[in-house]
């Protein structure tokens, strides 16, 4: 999770994206190596993703928890994941009017969708119940929602 993590933000420093110059104090991907790089580098670290998670996962993991943690990680990364979230994101950048359910969607979609990926993957790796892994889901997406809240502050405050 965290590769896909490190490849969303180097993706949404972008010129086409959010066209952000520093991170965290430092210069961005794009800035430091070149946007054609930054490009390959977020791709890269997308598919090393999965191929860390199907070598490294230890053998005695079931195979169908395994394929299920792959769904897990394809659909939060897709159209209804980061996807999606940047999507709706880029289109409300800059317009007025902008909800709050619209607010909320896109941090589900976006930071909210890692958070319940991380989540749900450790716990199906674990062998949690169905009804367990709906509850870690729960409580990704609430500590996902108060994230986005304390940034907000923090970035109303600057």
């Amino acid at each position: 999770t965290e590769m896909i993590h490190t490849m969303s933000l180097i993706h949404d420093d972008l010129p086409s994206m959010d066209n952000d110059d520093l991170r965290r104090g430092m210069p961005t991907s794009h800035v430091k190596y070149g946007e054609d790089i930054a490009i390959l580098a977020g791709d890269a670290l997308l598919s090393e993703s999965f191929a860390h998670m199907a070598k490294e996962t230890p053998k005695s993991i079931p195979a169908e928890r395994i394929v299920k943690v792959v769904q897990i990680l394809g659909d939060a990364v897709g159209p209804v994941g980061l996807a999606g979230g940047q999507v709706m994101d880029l289109d409300c950048e800059g317009k007025s009017g902008v909800t709050q359910d619209e607010l909320q969607w896109i941090h589900r979609h976006k930071t909210g969708a890692l958070l319940r990926a991380a989540v749900a993957s450790g716990a199906v790796i674990g062998g949690a119940t169905q009804e367990q892994v709906e509850s870690c889901i729960t409580y990704a997406e609430k500590i996902g929602l108060a994230f986005q809240v304390i940034v907000m502050c923090i970035f109303t405050a600057i």
